[in-house]
C-alpha cells in the first residue's frame, strides 16, 4: 500500500498537475468529434445509480463514455464506482471530491469532509487499492477536442468553480467563462442539468423537451448528476452527444437501496441518504 505522502507525491507528478488531455482518450482510443457518446458526471459513490445508467447507455448501443469527475464522495460504494469508471469510460476527468480523497479536502462543509475522510479509508483497503489510487492520481482536469472543452467545474476553474443557473444574472462572470470557451463546454459540479447560452439564458432539459441542437453560438452544457441529483428530481441525469444533437436522459434507480446503505454507515450523515430521495 502506498503511504499517503508517497501517493500525494505520485499524484502531484501525474494527474493533479496534468491539466490537459487533447483529442484522445487516456486508453489510447481515438476520439472523433462526431462520435456518438454519453457524458456522465458526479457519481459520488452511488453504485446503484451508476450501474443503472451504464445499463441505459449500453441499451442504446453507445460504447463511448466520458466522465466529468467526482466518482467518489458522499456515497457508500467508492471502490466499486472507481472500478466501473475505469472499465467503462474512455475519458475521465478529476473532480474536486476525487482530489479531496487524494489530498486534504478544501472548502468542504462538515458532512462532506467526514464523508471524504471515510471514502479515503475505504479506498485505502481491499484488493486493487494501489491501482485505484494510481488511476485517480493520473486524472486530468481538462479534456479538449476541436471546438469542445470538457471540465468538472468551469472553463475558468476546471476543478472548483460552480456555474449555477442564476449566474446568468452575473453577466461579468458568465462572459468571462464564455471568453475561455472556443465553442461548447461540457461540465458538471452543480448537479443541475441544463444549457447556458451565450446570450445569457439558461435552458432546463424540460424547456427543450430533453433535446437540443448546438447551433453557431457558444454553449455551456451541464450534464447533471448520476449519483446525487439536485434539481428536485431523484432520477439520475446524463447527456448523449450525437454530432451537434444533445439528448438529456433521466434514469430511475433504486434510491432506497443506496439511502439505506448510507444510513448504515455512521461516518456518513443521514442527510446524504435523505437528499437522494428528494433530488436535492
Amino acid at each position: 500500500m502506498l503511504a499517503f505522502l508517497d501517493r500525494a507525491s505520485l499524484c502531484a507528478q501525474a494527474g493533479v498537475v496534468m491539466d490537459t488531455v487533447s483529442f484522445a482518450s487516456p486508453h489510447g482510443i481515438a476520439v472523433e468529434n462526431t462520435a456518438l457518446r454519453a457524458i456522465i458526471s458526479d457519481i459520488h459513490g452511488n453504485l446503484e445509480a451508476l450501474e443503472t445508467v451504464l445499463a441505459d447507455i449500453k441499451s442504446q448501443g453507445i460504447n463511448e463514455i466520458y466522465c466529468l469527475g467526482d466518482i467518489v464522495g458522499y456515497g457508500p460504494n467508492p471502490r466499486e464506482c472507481v472500478d466501473l469508471v475505469r472499465k467503462n469510460c474512455v475519458v475521465t476527468l478529476l473532480g474536486n471530491h476525487d482530489q479531496g480523497a487524494l489530498f486534504d479536502p478544501e472548502g468542504f462543509n462538515a458532512g462532506a469532509e467526514r464523508a471524504i475522510f471515510w471514502t479515503r479509508q475505504v479506498l485505502e483497503g481491499g484488493a486493487g487499492a494501489d491501482a485505484r489510487w494510481e488511476f485517480l492520481g493520473e486524472l486530468p482536469r481538462i479534456h479538449k477536442e476541436p471546438q469542445r472543452l470538457f471540465v468538472h467545474g468551469s472553463a475558468r476553474n476546471p476543478l472548483n468553480e460552480y456555474v449555477f443557473p442564476e449566474d446568468i444574472y452575473n453577466q461579468r462572470k458568465i462572459e468571462r467563462i464564455f471568453s475561455l470557451v472556443e465553442k461548447d463546454c461540457f461540465q458538471g459540479h452543480t448537479h443541475i442539468p441544463g444549457i447556458f447560452t451565450e446570450d445569457l439564458n439558461f435552458l432546463t432539459p424540460e424547456e427543450v423537451n430533453f433535446e437540443y441542437r448546438l447551433g453557431t453560438q457558444k454553449h455551456l452544457v451541464n450534464v447533471g448528476s448520476v449519483g446525487q441529483p439536485r434539481n428536485g428530481v431523484p432520477d439520475s441525469s446524463y447527456v448523449i452527444l450525437d454530432g451537434d444533437k444533445l439528448t438529456f436522459r433521466r434514469v430511475k434507480y433504486d434510491v432506497d437501496k443506496t439511502a439505506n446503505k448510507i444510513y448504515a454507515i455512521p461516518e456518513l450523515d443521514r442527510f446524504l441518504g435523505d437528499r437522494l430521495k428528494e433530488g436535492r
